[in-house]
């Protein structure tokens, strides 16, 4: 009920500043230049100086002005239009589909974990759970998967290839910020405090899981820990994430919203919409693309036209970066620079993050069917993030090899426990199906719940035996 009433509390706030959306914009110096201070006082304007005030843009005219130098247009005219002002050119012109370079892939380390250029130091406690966590993760994906393959769990998704952008991700990020995940970032929950033994039992559905068994394997989710719970349906997080961060903006907290995604979730609705409303309203929210290749079956060249992801930011006003998805510090000081940009100046930014999947999209998936097994084997061995960090945390002199097989040896111990003690709890009882949603059953759900009960005591040969009603 607490709930409902602070969201109640939040859309009568909303309406009572913004009226309606499609007639409003927030007033700066930043998106009108043009607005002098005398056309500030005027009675045309009604202003305040409240930092969530929306207010109505009126114009007298639609008409040209001179304006020497202007650099949009050949003729030296601009004219005002409610979106703002252009030049005007007699020539008619297309603006071409695309540029004639690809905007370049922001990198740290070298492919030998060398530096090549000036970065944000690490501190050798943080690199080293940088580390230790990237190797974790590989060690629990591979287990996990196994024990799926074994028939032990339902379902498995891994992050093969993808460690430095869990880890590397969560790791420039506080504790504060929300994190709206898609379902390949498991590394950036391992990072907050998610225990093993809280994965197993997840993914084992027993009783001590947070979701009471209602949903899949991997589909995580933290209150605790600011995690949102993981929901198959490709980018619905997305716009979720922008209501989450305005929220932040609005009671002025100290902090961001993040969000996960791949390159598919890209083509759909909810991308744009998302990214457009967050450009708009001034989020603070780092739209966060896992660039892998592979939308499923579907390769990148079949899904855009563009150069990638990091070129549709700028058609919505946004900031964007593209960088090295398997090098752990690009990835580091680029959400750390987005993380700051994001909150002190109110803004989104977009990170594409360029890497390779190099597990399966999921156990129900053989991606040796539309992709070689030679491209994979080169990435799995070349461009491993775990391996190019290594090198760099090895060149400091903070890791050695006696130090990798104790980690590795204690790592799968720890794993295997995990799953065996989550394989040993019992099941939450089927009647939790129906619970956490109404505070009193509604008719319809009374009448399922009865007949779903009726049905297991007339054929309990059909259904487990170690489900308590």
């Amino acid at each position: 009920m607490a709930a409902l009433a602070k969201s109640r509390t939040l859309i009568y706030n909303l309406n009572s500043k913004l009226g309606s959306l499609g007639m409003l914009n927030r007033l700066t110096r930043r998106h009108f230049p043009s607005l002098t201070p005398q056309i500030l006082a005027s009675s045309d304007f009604h202003y305040n100086n409240s930092p969530n005030l929306f207010v109505s843009r009126h114009f007298e005219s639609t008409k040209a002005q001179t304006h020497p130098g202007s650099l949009h247009g050949d003729d030296d005219q601009l004219l005002d239009f409610p979106g703002g002002k252009v030049g005007i050119t007699s020539q008619m012109r297309f603006i071409s589909e695309t540029n004639d370079w690809r905007v370049p892939c922001y990198r740290v380390l070298d492919d030998d974990g060398q530096p090549i250029g000036e970065f944000v130091e690490v501190d050798e406690e943080t690199a080293l759970k940088m580390y230790t966590n990237m190797v974790t993760l590989q060690v629990m994906d591979t287990l996990f998967y196994e024990a799926q393959r074994q028939g032990r769990i339902s379902f498995y998704v891994t992050t093969i290839g993808e460690e430095a952008i869990n880890i590397a991700s969560a790791a420039a990020l506080s504790m504060d910020d929300i994190i709206f995940p898609q379902y390949r970032e498991a590394g950036v929950l391992l990072w907050r405090g998610f225990t093993l033994q809280e994965f197993a039992n997840q993914c084992f559905s027993n009783e001590a899981d947070y979701g009471k068994g209602r949903q899949m394997p991997v589909h995580y989710g933290s209150r605790k820990l600011n995690y949102i719970t993981i929901a198959s349906t490709v980018a619905t997080q997305l716009p979720h994430a922008v209501g989450a961060a305005y929220s932040l903006k609005m009671d002025k907290k100290d902090a961001c919203v993040i969000t996960y995604f791949g390159d598919g979730g890209t083509s759909t609705g909810d991308f744009h919409a998302a990214v457009n409303f967050a450009a708009v309203m001034e989020t603070p929210v780092i739209f966060f693309c896992r660039n892998n290749g592979w939308a499923i079956s579907t390769p990148i060249s079949d899904q855009l036209r563009s150069d990638g992801v990091v070129v549709r930011g700028q058609g919505y006003g946004i900031q964007s970066i593209r960088v090295d998805g398997n090098d752990a510090l690009a990835i580091y000081n680029a959400v750390g620079a987005a993380r700051k940009m994001a909150i002190l100046e109110e803004r989104p930014i977009l990170i594409e993050a360029m890497t390779y999947r190099v597990g399966h999209h999921t156990t129900s998936d053989d991606s040796t069917r539309y992709r070689p097994v030679a491209e994979i084997e080169w990435w799995r061995n070349s461009r491993d993030p775990i391996t190019k960090f290594r090198k760099w945390i090895e060149g400091n002199r903070w890791w050695n090899d006696e130090e990798e097989s104790q980690l590795r040896i204690s790592t799968r111990n720890n794993v295997l426990e995990a799953i065996q003690a989550a394989e040993k709890l019992k099941k939450p009882p089927v009647a939790e199906l129906f619970t956490d949603v109404y505070d009193v059953l509604p008719p319809n759900l009374l009448e399922q719940r009865k007949s779903l009960m009726e049905t297991l005591k007339k054929h309990p040969e059909e259904y487990p035996q170690d489900f308590p009603l």
